[in-house]
């Protein structure tokens, strides 16, 4: 996947072009992260299942999956590009209008979630340029909190993550915020539809995928990856991957980082 630019925050935390390219036969895997994502094609249709569910396949216009720490397949046919979105968990509430917690371990239809923006594929294709597209996506997300409103709790929310992304452990954020963890595991929950844990688990996840991404070759230092991440070690970084994602480290490499491309 091939991706373009990033937008501002606190509501949009990317905003990218994507191209599945003609040499992945226009499927894509993809796999947990602790962002909400949107993902609208160009053209056509979209469809998505979860790996370990070969009943689950489904067809979309335009995708809203919320947090997940299964891996999902991603098949476009014929024309492969389209815009990617992510959100910050606090965000979707203004954007979007439901809590991440309402869209947790599901792909739903854009339309579905939002209907004023049903129309965007539509409009979307209508666009000839990069700019013009990334302009009318943003644009139209953007109209969200004029309709929703930002949650009143939205900044606690982005604290208590924030806190669970630089510690390892629950009890830790916890302190940092100076609150109990029975407050902050509810409040995560409710909010994003996973545990502090989970969504420990899948910071460190994102982490380690931007590294060897960064790294780029299937010959990656994976125990350096692996201290960097927060992993205990290799051992660890490669049970993980096998469970959320289907591939160890390597074979994501192979199949899908960079030098794959």
């Amino acid at each position: 996947m091939i991706r373009q630019g990033s937008s501002p925050r606190p509501f949009i935390a990317t905003l990218d072009a994507y191209d599945l390219g003609s040499g992945s036969g226009g499927v894509h895997r993809g796999l947990p992260s602790s962002t909400v994502s949107i993902t609208i094609p160009e053209a056509d249709f979209l469809e998505v299942g979860w790996v370990s569910r070969a009943d689950s396949r489904s067809r979309h216009r335009a995708v809203v999956a919320g947090l997940h720490l299964d891996a999902a397949e991603l098949r476009q046919r014929g024309c492969t590009r389209g815009v990617y979105v992510t959100l910050d968990p606090p965000a979707v509430g203004a954007l979007l209008g439901l809590p991440a917690s309402a869209l947790a371990g599901h792909v739903v239809d854009l339309a579905d979630v939002v209907p004023a923006l049903a129309d965007l594929p539509e409009r979307l294709a209508g666009c000839r340029t990069w700019p013009q597209r990334r302009a009318l996506v943003e644009r139209s997300l953007l109209a969200g909190p004029a309709r929703h409103g930002e949650r009143d709790n939205a900044s606690e929310l982005r604290a208590m993550l924030a806190a669970l992304a630089r510690t390892a452990r629950v009890d830790e954020a916890a302190r940092r915020l100076g609150c109990s963890r029975r407050h902050l595991s509810s409040r995560v929950r409710a909010e994003c539809g996973v545990t502090p844990k989970e969504y420990q688990r899948l910071v460190r996840f994102e982490t380690a995928r931007r590294r060897l991404a960064a790294v780029g070759t299937a010959g990656a230092g994976l125990a350096d990856v692996a201290a960097a991440s927060g992993f205990a070690d290799q051992a660890h970084l490669s049970r993980e991957w096998r469970a959320m994602s289907g591939y160890t480290p390597t074979e994501w490499l192979r199949a899908e980082g960079p030098s794959a491309r």
